[in-house]
C-alpha cells in the first residue's frame, strides 16, 4: 500500500503559500480562528460555485481581517451595486461574532476580489467543471480528453485526471486515469496544482482528482 502525499501540502512554503495567514500566542485563540476560517471558506465556496470561485485567502491582524477571493466570474460575487459584497460582509461578521453595532465598527473587514484569467490552469475549477458534467451524464472519456486539451491550450506543461467509483453506472467500482504531458509529483520544484472533488450521481459518488503542472 503506497503512502499518498497531498501535492499542495508537499510544496507549502516553496511553490504554494498558506490560505490562512495569521499568528496568535494563545492556544484557545488558535483553535477559535482556525474553526472560523474553515466555516467562512466552506460557506463562500458553496455559495459562489457559479462564480467559479477558485480559492479564498484569509489574513488577520489585531484590528480585523482581509479576505481575498480569486474567481473566474467576479461580477457574480459583487452583484448589482455591490449587494453581493454586503451579503458576504454580513455573513463573515456573523461567523466572527461581531453581532452588535459597536463590534462591527471596531472590526475592520477588507474584501478583495481578483479575477482568475486562465480558469483551466486551476485544478479546483477544472475538477468542478468535470464533476458538474459527470452529474449530467456526459461521457467521461470524451469529457476528460476535451478538458485535457483545454488545459494544455491554456499553457500547462501537463495534466492528469483520475476517476474512481461506479463510472457510467457500472456494478463494480473502478479507476480510470487520463494524462497528457508531464506531471512530476515527486519534484518539489515543479508547480503542481491539485484538487479532489466528488460528483454525486444516481449510482453513488464518483471521485474526481485533477493534477496540473503549470
Amino acid at each position: 500500500m503506497g503512502n499518498k502525499v497531498n501535492p499542495l501540502g508537499y510544496r507549502l512554503g516553496i511553490q504554494h503559500t498558506w490560505n490562512s495567514r495569521w499568528f496568535v500566542s494563545d492556544k484557545g485563540q488558535y483553535k477559535k480562528y482556525l474553526l472560523q476560517d474553515l466555516i467562512i471558506r466552506k460557506a463562500l465556496m458553496s455559495q459562489f460555485t457559479n462564480a467559479g470561485l477558485v480559492s479564498v485567502e484569509i489574513e488577520r491582524n489585531l484590528s480585523g481581517m482581509r479576505i481575498t477571493m480569486h474567481a473566474v466570474r467576479p461580477g457574480i460575487i459583487i452583484g448589482r451595486g455591490g449587494k453581493g459584497l454586503d451579503q458576504v460582509k454580513k455573513m463573515v461578521l456573523s461567523h466572527v461574532g461581531a453581532t452588535t453595532k459597536e463590534d462591527k465598527d471596531k472590526f475592520k473587514l477588507d474584501l478583495k476580489i481578483e479575477q482568475y484569467k486562465k480558469p483551466f490552469l486551476s485544478a479546483r475549477y477544472t475538477a468542478e467543471h468535470v464533476a458538474e458534467r459527470i452529474v449530467r451524464n456526459f461521457s467521461h472519456r470524451s469529457l476528460a480528453h476535451n478538458v485535457i486539451n483545454r488545459v494544455m491550450e491554456s499553457g500547462a506543461k501537463g495534466v492528469k485526471i483520475a476517476y474512481a467509483g461506479r463510472i457510467r453506472g457500472a456494478n463494480i467500482a473502478r479507476r480510470e486515469k487520463f494524462q497528457l504531458g508531464k506531471v512530476p509529483l515527486s519534484s518539489i520544484r515543479e508547480n503542481i496544482d491539485f484538487a479532489h472533488v466528488p460528483a454525486l450521481t444516481r449510482n453513488g459518488y464518483i471521485g474526481i482528482k485533477v493534477w496540473i503542472c503549470r
